[in-house]
C-alpha cells in the first residue's frame, strides 16, 4: 500500500470532520506539525477534540488551533506552561474543557489504541483525582488504575524524512508521540521536510512503516 503524496498540506487535512479527535505529535515545539495544524485552521473544522502533549506554546502551532474557539476539548499531560497564555484564558473563562493525563499513561492509551489493545492497568494515578471514577484492582500489593485506549479519527505527525509508501524516519526527540499516534488514529497525516523514493531509506532506521500512513506532504 502506497500512502498519497498531496501537493499542499490543505489537500493533506482535506475531510477532516467537525467533532473529530486529533492526535497532534510534539513535545512542545519539537515535532510539532505546524504546517497541518495550520491548514487545519484554514479548512475549518470545528468542536474539535485535541490530544497531545501539552496545551500549545505562545501564539503558534496548537496554540493558534485553540486560539481559533474550534477546539471543545484538550486530552494533554501539561496544560499550563510559561507559554500557555491561550489555553489558561480559554480554560478559565470555561470555554475549553481539559482532561488530564499523565505523559506515561497518556504514550500507553495511546500504544494501546494502536496495538488493539482493549485496557491496561497501571499504578500511575491510584489514590488521586485522575483515579476517580475508574475501575481499580489491587495486583501484587498495590492500587492500579484501569485505562482505555485514546484511539483517534486523525493524527497530525512531524517527521523528518518518508518515502512513497509512507515510511518515516525522524529526528532525534522530534519523534517524540509521533509513531504511538500515528498507529492509534483512522486517519494518519504525515508533514516531512523531504520526501525520497522507495527504498532510499534504511529499512533499519524506520520507525513507523507505511502501513500506518494514509498522506504525506513535504513542508
Amino acid at each position: 500500500m502506497t500512502a498519497t503524496i498531496c501537493a499542499t498540506a490543505a489537500e493533506a487535512v482535506a475531510g477532516i470532520e467537525d467533532g473529530a479527535v486529533v492526535l497532534v505529535s510534539g513535545f512542545g515545539m519539537a515535532g510539532m506539525p505546524v504546517e497541518l495544524i495550520e491548514a487545519l485552521i484554514d479548512q475549518g473544522a470545528t468542536d474539535l477534540t485535541v490530544v497531545s502533549n501539552n496545551a500549545g506554546n505562545g501564539d503558534t502551532g496548537l496554540a493558534a488551533l485553540l486560539a481559533t474557539g474550534r477546539v471543545r476539548k484538550v486530552v494533554c499531560s501539561f496544560p499550563r506552561q510559561h507559554d500557555s497564555w491561550v489555553f489558561d484564558g480559554l480554560y478559565r473563562a470555561g470555554r475549553i474543557e481539559l482532561e488530564l493525563v499523565p505523559q506515561g499513561n497518556l504514550a500507553e492509551r495511546l500504544r494501546a489504541a494502536g496495538a488493539g489493545i482493549g485496557a491496561f492497568f497501571t499504578p500511575t494515578g491510584a489514590g488521586t483525582p485522575l483515579a476517580e471514577g475508574k475501575e481499580t484492582r489491587e495486583l501484587g500489593g498495590r492500587t492500579h488504575v484501569l485505562e482505555l485506549p485514546i484511539r483517534g479519527d486523525v493524527a497530525l505527525v512531524a517527521a523528518h524524512r518518508a518515502d512513497r509508501m509512507g515510511n518515516l524516519v525522524y529526528r532525534k526527540t522530534a519523534r517524540n508521540f509521533g509513531p504511538v499516534m500515528a498507529a492509534a488514529a483512522g486517519t494518519t497525516i504525515v508533514q516531512v521536510r523531504e520526501l525520497v523514493d522507495t527504498g532510499d531509506l534504511d529499512p533499519e532506521a524506520v520507525v513507523t512503516p507505511g502501513i500506518y500512513v494514509d498522506r504525506v506532504v513535504v513542508a
